[in-house]
């Protein structure tokens, strides 16, 4: 018999929120403040997967009926982190500095239930045009993006005309890669049923 579990969602972003509905119809959602710091000595590259881990154990303990997801995106360019925004001067400089480049957005994802806790992250390139200030201006006045790591969200007015290209996983630079969580059920919780969950 396929095993039905309640899928939690641990995440205040509503992208993420959005990209579960595809792929669990039914599961809920989990606000958890969680501190973000982690060790100055950590590779940048493994970041998220080390905040999306903390944010898990931050959420607590698990019935056994209840799998856990739960993620973290960072925007890498070159050797740097650029984090969210703080206030609209900060957003302006982060944007100005992605303009022209290549930079790799990692998403590191949790999952886990009361026996077992699976990591993983996925990267995406994503390589971005020049926009002139008053491109950069108006989106920055009529958008969100102080929720937003590096200033910006690829689904948004920005990504229309601002990213060039990407190689890699569109879903994962909105902050969830669904191609590879759906994997990792399938690898790791395969009895669980996918199919036998509608929305009623």
């Amino acid at each position: 018999m396929p095993i039905l579990k309640n899928i939690i969602l641990a995440s205040k972003s509503p992208r993420r929120r959005e990209l579960i509905r595809n792929l669990f119809p039914i599961h809920e959602v989990a606000d958890i403040d969680c501190n973000e710091e982690f060790p100055k000595d950590i590779e940048i590259q493994k970041v998220a997967s080390f905040l999306a881990h903390k944010k898990s154990q931050t959420y607590g303990l698990l019935r056994q009926d209840e799998i856990l997801i739960s993620a973290d995106t960072t925007v890498l360019l070159g050797e740097n982190i650029l984090n969210k925004p703080l206030n609209l001067r900060e957003g302006e400089k982060m944007l100005k500095e992605l303009m022209g480049k290549t930079h790799e957005v990692v998403t590191g994802v949790c999952v886990r239930d009361n026996e077992k806790s699976v990591v993983f992250s996925e990267s995406t390139m994503v390589e971005m045009e020049i926009l002139e200030d008053h491109e950069i201006s108006y989106y920055l006045n009529n958008f969100n993006f102080l929720d937003k790591a590096g200033s910006y969200g690829i689904q948004d007015w920005i990504g229309f005309i601002g990213v060039k290209r990407i190689i890699g996983d569109y879903y994962n630079v909105m902050g969830l890669p669904i191609h590879a969580l759906y994997r990792a059920f399938r690898e790791n919780w395969p009895t669980y049923s996918f199919f036998s969950v509608r929305p009623e």
